[in-house]
């Protein structure tokens, strides 16, 4: 950081009546900003803030509502919480606000900008687990550009991906069909560092058995949901203790085996100057059995808003087709969560004409790939500079 700057918190009112958080970066007299979000962590650390403030840009660091925490994240909710913090940047007289979706960021605005550019009457009006969104008549002002670093194909289209579709008792975490086994020698897998090499016809048949999985687990979460309705409905009729507790009642129920992306392992598919092994290490014991991954502890809400690849809102291929406006896309090219595939469908869907596609040399978080080489994150945040002072 070359200049001080100052950082001043903002409470938040949102549309449906929370308090969230937003954090101001700036230096003083700026007209223009930055806003990052990610649905659930708290990007006021973010390496790309000194970058945003050499660029002569404010940079906003919005808070979810829930930082740390998926349990009960759904998207479209969540959407108020962006509002909340673009709302009070046009009020402090900002001129231009553009959003910066940083990995799992990225589904999220995506998704806030797709719906900022309907009229209220358009916009989703439940989550996939029924819950009102107030989108309708929440003020979603429209933002001026996009910058996606690292954006992975929204949430539930990455746990698609990731699901281990060999479980075959959700209640058994060690359940385990052999013929499905991403892990197991004789279906191709080998210990990492090296690279497993999985046959053609075993990969047709995970993939469509990941779809079959999170069929199931979107149909047990529809059924929870259900139950608990049908008890609140009894109880409008005819009041009981029975209906009275399943109506109260908040189910949350985990999700085992998770970061078995055959991409992650078998580094020959969908090539990239990636290590073998997943954004959780290398272990795939660990990854997958660990208290730490992607969609561990759910409801049924956030399973099927955020997490199913099926069902999600938030997810790329959804939301892409909406930007309009000048777009940043900055790709990591040993990124072992985002894939060369999965970024060119990114940009094939976005029909702005004003989009620019970097690739810089890194891991998911732009660290560098091997000692001695430049640090990914710094060639970014220079780039981004760039863009911003040649767009606006």
């Amino acid at each position: 950081m070359k200049h001080p700057f100052s950082t001043t918190p903002f409470s938040l009112n949102t549309h449906d009546g929370q308090r969230v958080l937003g954090f101001l970066f700036a230096r003083g007299g700026e007209r223009k900003a930055v806003l990052a979000m990610h649905p659930r962590e708290m990007v006021m650390t973010h390496y790309l803030v000194p970058d945003v403030l050499n660029a002569g840009w404010a940079f906003w660091a919005q808070a979810p509502r829930s930082i740390g925490n998926d349990l009960r994240l759904e998207h479209e909710i969540a959407l108020l919480d962006v509002a909340a913090g673009i709302r009070q940047l046009r009020a402090l007289g900002f001129e231009k606000i553009v959003l910066l979706g940083n990995s799992g960021g990225a589904g999220l605005l995506s998704f806030y900008n797709q719906q900022s550019l309907l009229p209220g009457e358009q916009r989703i009006a439940r989550t996939p687990g029924g819950r009102p969104t107030q989108l309708a008549t929440a003020e979603l002002p429209v933002v001026d550009g996009l910058i996606f670093v690292s954006p992975h194909p929204g949430q539930g289209a990455l746990l698609l991906n990731a699901l281990d579709p060999s479980v075959t008792d959700e209640s058994d975490a060690f359940s385990c069909d052999p013929a499905l086994d991403p892990f197991s020698p004789d279906n191709g897998f080998r210990r990492p560092p090296e690279s497993a090499q999985y046959a053609p016809d075993f990969i047709e048949r995970y993939r469509a058995a990941q779809v079959a999985r999170c069929e199931r687990i979107d149909a047990k979460a529809r059924e929870m949901i259900r139950r608990k309705r049908e008890a609140l409905a009894r109880l409008k009729e005819a009041p009981n203790r029975t209906d009275k507790l399943v109506a109260s009642h908040s189910p949350i129920f985990q999700v085992w085996r998770t970061d078995a992306d055959l991409r992650g392992w078998d580094t020959s598919l969908d090539p990239s100057d990636r290590l073998v092994g997943t954004l959780w290490g290398a272990d795939p014991a660990v990854s997958n059995l660990g208290s730490v991954g992607f969609a561990r502890v759910v409801t049924p809400e956030s399973w099927l808003s955020t997490w199913s690849g099926l069902s999600s809102n938030a997810v790329m291929a959804k939301t892409a087709p909406s930007v309009q406006q000048p777009a940043l896309l900055i790709e990591y090219t040993g990124d072992n969560c985002v894939f060369p595939a999965d970024i060119q469908v990114m940009l094939a869907a976005m029909p702005t004409p004003d989009k620019t596609h970097l690739r810089v040399r890194g891991n998911h978080h732009g660290q560098a790939l091997e000692p001695g080489e430049p640090n990914g994150q710094e060639i970014a945040g220079s780039r981004i500079q760039e863009w911003l002072k040649s767009r606006f």
